[in-house]
């Protein structure tokens, strides 16, 4: 046989191979843990995913038109439906482990309640959690602590402003609010109740620091007690602020956008004026509930608009440069 013979039958060979060797693999259609780390000094932050979920756009936001939705979607190569992110944010100070926010549990179906899984591929266990900082009583703020009315961080105590817990525990007070929003009422009842029980709910008063390092930042309009909180080591500050931004494509290029599961819309509207103004003029760092996740990133100003700067990507934070 020739040597050009068994050239042609060698590459026959290695084609035939290649083409079994890349014969069709099954698709995994699934993301990794959702979990991202950084350092804010000290501090250890920690973002979690709890899910993302079709946001309804079109149907929620108040004081824009359908075309400008579409227009700002349209400039971020985004369309709808919409996929939200439902962040969380673990502060783990060297003393406390802190959680703040908790997801929707099983409040939103199968999209969500993926919170704990990625705590603990980020390798933590629900137990280790000290305490609980609530920014607000939202199904997807508040559900994950008691997923099934279990306490899902058993030696946690949970904390939320005293304004806020005294609006949607109150007996009967879903009877004097928007249809929207009746039965966030008990759900927040439900998802508080095991911690109450057990004397580990704790609402506070003002702004004060509640963890060495954590302080609570008074942010009204989007619920009556809603409350950021602002994480600080070594000079370094992260404003973890809940709900000021659902949509960030629409919001920070016209911060008068709001949503309509704000209890008082102006309100929210100015909360977030003047806290993308502050985020932009201090530099901070911000941890945002709705921003694609892991939230994490900065706020620059851009004439009269703003623009998110993601966080960007660490291999391994923890090394020092």
């Amino acid at each position: 046989m020739s040597f050009a013979t068994l050239r042609r039958l060698g590459l026959a060979l290695a084609l035939g191979l290649a083409a079994t060797a890349h014969a069709a693999a099954p698709q995994v259609r699934t993301q990794g843990p959702g979990f991202y780390r950084m350092m804010l000094g000290r501090f250890e932050i920690t973002a979690l995913s709890d899910g993302t979920h079709p946001f309804p756009v079109d149907t929620v936001m108040t004081g824009t038109t359908p075309a400008a939705i579409a227009a700002s979607l349209a400039r971020e190569d985004l369309r709808q439906p919409l996929q939200g992110s439902i962040n969380a944010f673990l502060v783990n100070t060297g003393d406390k482990l802190v959680l703040i926010d908790s997801g929707a549990g099983t409040l939103y179906g199968a999209c969500c309640g993926k919170l704990a899984a990625n705590l603990r591929a980020a390798g933590y266990d629900p137990a280790q959690v000290d305490e609980v900082l609530l920014t607000h009583l939202h199904k997807d703020h508040v559900g994950g602590i008691a997923p099934g009315g279990v306490a899902a961080f058993p030696n946690a105590v949970v904390r939320a402003a005293r304004p806020e817990a005294g609006y949607w525990l109150a007996p009967g007070a879903e009877s004097t609010a928007p249809a929207l929003l009746s039965s966030f009422f008990g759900s927040a009842r439900d998802a508080v109740q095991p911690y109450a029980a057990a004397g580990r709910f704790q609402p506070f008063d003002g702004a004060q620091e509640l963890v060495p390092g954590i302080r609570a930042v008074a942010e009204p309009g989007h619920t009556p007690g809603h409350t950021g909180y602002l994480v600080e080591s070594e000079g370094k500050r992260l404003l973890v602020w809940g709900d000021v931004v659902h949509v960030a494509p629409l919001q920070l290029r016209d911060t008068r956008v709001s949503v309509l599961y704000d209890s008082g819309g102006a309100a929210a509207a100015r909360t977030r004026r003047a806290l993308l103004e502050r985020a932009a003029r201090e530099h901070l760092w911000i941890a945002a509930a709705h921003v694609a996740f892991p939230g994490l990133g900065h706020v620059r100003r851009e004439g009269g608009r703003y623009a998110w700067i993601p966080a960007n990507y660490e291999g391994d934070p923890g090394t020092p440069p």
